[in-house]
């Protein structure tokens, strides 16, 4: 090696910082895929030959995977090495990615895409309980901050970065890239990150506890992502939230009669975790339900490319960026639930200011709610992570996490399902009165194409102007949901989330429990 290249020093000093930068690399790479995937998909369908049921199985193999592994792999980190998992899960995610990028077939692209999912429901936990573990309680919100800020990066950019990709380049290409970010989260991760666990714990897995629960949130999120192509009141839709139930309330006897449980009940005795995942899960409702039908709306009725799209949300992502890093500092000062309830309050007026929406409606307008959007988010994301991770002990890390970004994920994807139930109930009454000549098949078919944002391309001009109007009507009626929903969140971080959440730090005579595990690297 040249004596003027040097290697990066790491040091007791700089070491968390660095162990910070590792998080925010995978991070960074999970939140980008789940953009960049979606400006794919047109190209996916063309090379892979795939039919409408693949594309959207692309996606759904991804999320049930991603949704069930949350908690298991937080806890699972909690017992034998939160470094450990995670490296686990960056492997095999940079490992999945790769083997997308080869893939001859849709049926070998959605295998792989259920095991990449995998690798992030490991990932994503783990980089909350590995900064919970690494910063202590008075620099926590800076760095969760930090942290939620490389997320909004990832969202801004990654519209941008899977256009330009799969345009200059190839769909394969978007997976690709995840090859080098997942060497370098490696390989910072092996040099700064200190493997930590739980060592008040039994080393024993609830297998009972583990089958059960991923039985419970596969049967509902499936449910969710299916209710509006099967219909709500389906037999197959009520059997799998029934599975849900049933296979939720096995999962509590069962925890309750284990020695060594997957999930302690105990974390939610605590106002102000509970009051964190009530928040997530409103928060997580309401953005990604805003952000999945307006990109339709932009798209088929406002008639924008999906990279014009993509471009008009920077200034929610943009927002996000830059205020959640403020947040993160604000919380550790003056707590999280001021910042927390006034977020949600901006996040209900975007809603609400949303509700104005037109056929016709001009980009000044949409930006009011897309700035104001991003503002509120900022503001909610990294104290509402600080609030949750700092009322449990940092032994409890991992599980707190996975149950944090498990809730997360259940409250977009019911955003998402609800607000199109919401768009095809009121669009089914629309449509009859806008063309009342359609048979009632005709009807149907038009009202199912609402779901997708359709706007009736290649009909009647008179049918798209009445689908454009039809789910411009519905949408803006569904938003004030949306809007109502994050007013009652505000009210409830108020309520629940204490005015200060400090973590409880280890007493001095029980250092060994929550200390580092000794690093065997060598």
């Amino acid at each position: 090696m040249s004596p003027s290249i040097r290697m990066p020093k790491i040091n007791e000093d700089n070491r968390r910082w660095w162990t910070l930068g590792a998080m925010c690399f995978a991070l960074f790479m999970i939140m980008l895929d789940n953009t960049v995937v979606n400006v794919a998909l047109p190209s996916i369908q063309r090379g892979l030959h795939a039919s409408t049921s693949s594309l959207e199985w692309t996606v759904n193999a991804y999320t049930l995977t991603f949704a069930v592994t949350l908690v298991t792999g937080g806890r699972l980190g909690d017992l034998f090495g939160r470094r450990r998992m995670f490296l686990f899960g960056v492997i095999v995610f940079g490992t999945s990615s790769f083997l997308i990028g080869l893939a001859q077939s849709d049926i070998w692209l959605i295998a792989f895409r259920a095991v990449q999912g995998v690798g992030s429901g490991f990932m994503m936990p783990a980089t909350l309980s590995i900064i919970t573990n690494t910063f202590p309680a008075r620099e926590r919100g800076r760095a969760i901050g930090t942290w939620a800020g490389v997320s909004a990066m990832a969202l801004a950019i990654g519209p941008v970065v899977g256009g330009l990709l799969v345009q200059e380049v190839s769909w394969q290409s978007i997976f690709f890239l995840n090859v080098p970010v997942a060497i370098a989260a490696i390989a910072v991760t092996l040099l700064a990150a200190r493997e930590s666990r739980d060592e008040t714990a039994i080393r024993e897995v609830d297998v009972p506890g583990v089958v059960t629960l991923t039985i419970a949130l596969g049967a509902l999120v499936l449910g969710l992502i299916q209710s509006n192509e099967w219909g709500w009141s389906s037999a197959r839709v009520l059997g799998l939230f029934a599975l849900a139930l049933l296979s939720l309330a096995a999962f509590v006897a069962i925890e309750h009669s284990r020695r060594a449980p997957m999930v302690d009940f105990g974390v939610f005795r605590s106002r102000s975790f509970f009051g964190a995942n009530v928040v997530a899960f409103i928060v997580s409702f309401a953005m990604f339900a805003m952000f999945f039908f307006l990109a339709l709306y932009m798209q088929d009725v406002l008639r924008y490319t999906p990279l014009q799209a993509g471009i008009r949300f920077l200034p929610s992502t943009a927002m996000i960026m830059i205020v959640a890093p403020i947040a993160g500092r604000l919380a550790d000062s003056i707590g999280p639930r001021p910042l927390m309830t006034g977020g949600l309050i901006l996040v209900s007026f975007a809603m609400f200011w949303m509700t104005g929406i037109t056929t016709h409606s001009g980009y000044g307008f949409l930006s009011v709610s897309f700035v104001v959007m991003g503002l509120g988010m900022g503001f909610v994301m990294s104290p509402m992570s600080t609030a949750a991770m700092n009322s449990v002990e940092v032994t409890k890390a991992g599980v707190a996490s996975g149950i944090l970004s498990m809730v997360r994920m259940v409250g977009s994807t019911f955003g998402v399902a609800v607000l199109g139930a919401i768009i095809a109930t009121l669009g089914r009454e629309r449509l009859t009165t806008l063309l009342p000549h359609l048979s009632t098949g005709q009807h149907a078919r038009l009202v199912d194409a609402l779901g997708s944002g359709a706007s009736g391309a290649g009909l009647p001009a008179r049918v798209q102007t009445a689908m454009s109007q039809t789910y411009v009507y519905a949408l803006s009626n569904a938003l004030y949901v949306a809007g109502g929903l994050a007013l009652l969140g505000a009210l409830l971080a108020w309520v629940l989330v204490a005015a200060r959440v400090h973590a409880e730090e280890p007493a001095p005579d029980r250092m060994p429990v929550s200390a580092p595990v000794p690093d065997t690297r060598g």
